[in-house]
């Protein structure tokens, strides 16, 4: 989101006073989307449960043990439904049987809305290294280079952790986390962002 701010700068004719109000747009966006994303994590969070409570629910209220699997077993996402063989499924079923009350409705804990803290921080806070060039390297054309270098760092680095915790490849990741950001970039700055 950053790089399409900072892309648009144009750096023959931009003066002060038009970066640093494409600075402050850059800082603004993504505070705004920093909270979009933390409310989205907190929705998600709530629809898995609700997910999880509806088909506990729909488990207990069948009376027959085969169809009470079956049904179980059609909502274990994958590839977890493979793991689970009848023995297993049964295991499950009469403990849900047998377990008290459920809850009327799914809820978010304190750890939840830590983490959605954690989603709105860290989407606020990867705006500051791609501006802070904007601040401190002169002429415009330099602060540029520096900004989408340190841009393409970053999703290079996000990318490499998210491949080691996928076990996609933490390498392999990291340069597709570089190529995919710069087709997008290149496709928001074309459609005038």
């Amino acid at each position: 989101m950053v790089l399409s701010f900072t892309g648009s700068i144009r750096v023959a004719t931009a003066g002060r006073d038009e970066v640093r109000q494409v600075l402050i747009g850059a800082l603004g966006c993504n505070l705004a989307w920093g909270l979009v994303d933390a409310v989205m994590y907190l929705m998600t969070l709530l629809v898995a449960r609700g997910r999880g409570l509806a088909l506990a629910r729909a488990v207990r209220a069948t009376a027959d043990a085969e169809r009470g699997r079956r049904v179980l077993a059609e909502g274990v996402p994958e590839p977890l439904d493979r793991l689970l063989d009848e023995q297993a499924l049964e295991g499950v079923r009469s403990k849900l049987v047998a377990a008290p009350a459920l809850p009327d409705r799914p809820r978010l804990t304190s750890a939840d809305l830590g983490a959605a803290l954690g989603v709105f921080l860290i989407v606020s806070l990867c705006t500051f290294p791609v501006i802070l060039p904007f601040l401190f390297v002169r002429p415009l054309e330099s602060a540029m280079r520096v900004s989408n270098a340190v841009a393409l760092v970053m999703l290079y680095a996000a990318g490499h952790v998210v491949g080691r915790y996928a076990g996609f490849g933490p390498v392999k990741t990291g340069v597709a986390m570089v190529a995919v950001g710069v087709v997008l970039v290149s496709i928001t700055m074309a459609l005038g962002g």
